[in-house]
């Protein structure tokens, strides 16, 4: 399992995939295609809008690019959940963490991680924030897990994940969620 270091941010992240993709144009290889598997709009207890995550390949890998709007600034724990719906106020009917696996939840757990943690969502002053992390799930196993009979949810929460406190990295309530859908 692949995992990011903490110091590696979603604008790293950015950059090393132009570079990737300056490096392709110039030795005439041809860049990765992308296609998107899922897609989830991201809404908050009282119904506003607040981004979008999406699930593409890249290559052999699964990518989770989120994008959100209108959340309090800050850092936020963010994860998939085990159940494709998402019923305010709450957002409790999306379940726990995608963990086919049973493992601890955190990247710093020694019994971790989840299929399901994800690095926190950085939101900036104006609202914003954006993602791009891949996923550990292999391509084969992907349809299994996300698309299961009760579906996978994506849900950001008020605080900031701790990456290792089981089973939810002490990340505070849930302040929005959207369920993945196939395109």
């Amino acid at each position: 399992m692949t995992r990011l270091p903490r110091s590696l941010t979603p604008l790293s992240l950015t950059a090393v995939s132009l570079m990737t993709l300056t490096a392709c144009a110039a030795t005439g290889q041809a860049a990765t295609s992308s296609t998107v598997l899922a897609t989830a709009p991201l809404a908050t207890a009282d119904g506003h809008p607040a981004g979008r995550a999406e699930l593409v390949t890249s290559g052999d890998q699964i990518l989770l690019h989120l994008t959100a709007s209108g959340l309090p600034a800050g850092a936020h724990g963010a994860h998939l959940h085990t159940t494709g719906r998402c019923e305010a106020p709450g957002f409790t009917t999306a379940g726990g963490h995608l963990n086919p696996a049973g493992h601890q939840h955190g990247t710093e757990n020694p019994a971790g991680p989840h299929l399901g943690d994800l690095p926190n969502l950085i939101v900036k002053n104006d609202g914003t924030g954006e993602l791009t992390v891949p996923v550990s799930v292999a391509r084969a196993d992907f349809d299994a897990r996300v698309f299961d009979t009760d579906g996978t949810a994506i849900v950001i929460h008020a605080g900031p994940d701790d990456y290792k406190t089981d089973p939810s990295g002490n990340s505070g309530g849930r302040i929005a969620c959207g369920v993945f859908a196939r395109p």
